[in-house]
């Protein structure tokens, strides 16, 4: 009886971060008002419009 080898899977590589965000949201400010729209001094987050959520840069 023989017995087969095991070979190892090579490890898949990690995916590079997005260049803007590395988590797939970003802080962007907004502004506030009827007529004047005055910016806001807080802070929102919103998804990242180059990688659309995911933190992995497009390829």
């Amino acid at each position: 009886m023989t017995t087969a080898k095991r070979t190892r899977r090579p490890a898949k590589p990690k995916p590079t971060p997005c260049p803007d965000c590395q988590t797939g949201q970003v802080s962007e400010s907004f502004k506030i008002g009827a007529r004047s729209k005055r910016e806001s001094t807080d802070r929102q987050e919103a998804l990242c419009l180059t990688c659309f959520g995911t933190g992995q840069a497009p390829n």
